[in-house]
């Protein structure tokens, strides 16, 4: 009997010490929601650090795009956009779908996950719950930090830089990310 090259390359793999015979399985749970995370119309006291964190990455993000979108430059080399712009701008950016974010679970601690939130050690396999109320939480989000800022001030920070913006937005001693901000279960 004459076996194929890639049959013999299979079957090698899960005799040789170290091959794919020898691997745990990959295994992963959808995190288990309470009924504030599934039900509450507004985001959970624990993840509105990391939601605020999406708010300014979407801000800059699209403010960025807008400015490049110019054809004249101030002295630094950035399009200065005019106030009814980024005004447009920003209310685009909390209007959006915000369909890339979801709920996941790292170290068993439920965090936000997408675009433009900081990534530890990630583990090998993870679920995510994406959609049901996670962009209209995060869409209110944003308008709130529209509200209470304002768009000139949130512009403003935008100009100082990314950091500038999630500072305003997040930071503070009454911020969502300030250590005094209740971001753990245990605190609620």
């Amino acid at each position: 009997m004459r076996l194929s090259p890639l049959l013999l390359l299979l079957l090698g793999a899960w005799t040789i010490p170290g091959g794919l015979g020898d691997r745990a399985p990959l295994t992963a749970t959808a995190p288990e929601l309470d009924d504030e995370e599934k039900f509450s119309a507004h985001m959970p006291a624990h993840l509105r650090c990391d939601a605020c964190r999406v708010v300014a990455y979407q801000m800059w993000q699209h403010l960025t795009k807008a400015e490049a979108k110019l054809h004249t430059l101030d002295s630094g080399g950035r399009g200065k956009l005019s106030e009814s712009v980024y005004t447009d701008v920003l209310d685009q950016s909390c209007s959006q779908t915000w369909q890339g974010y979801g709920v996941g679970e790292v170290d068993q601690v439920k965090r936000l996950m997408g675009p433009g939130l900081r990534k530890g050690p990630e583990p090998s396999i993870s679920v995510i719950i994406m959609g049901a109320p996670w962009p209209t939480r995060l869409s209110k989000t944003c308008f709130h930090y529209l509200g209470e800022f304002g768009e000139d001030q949130i512009y403003e920070a935008h100009q100082q830089g990314q950091g500038a913006l999630e500072a305003l937005l997040c930071g503070g001693h009454r911020g969502a990310c300030s250590e005094e901000a209740p971001v753990t279960r245990a605190e609620l």
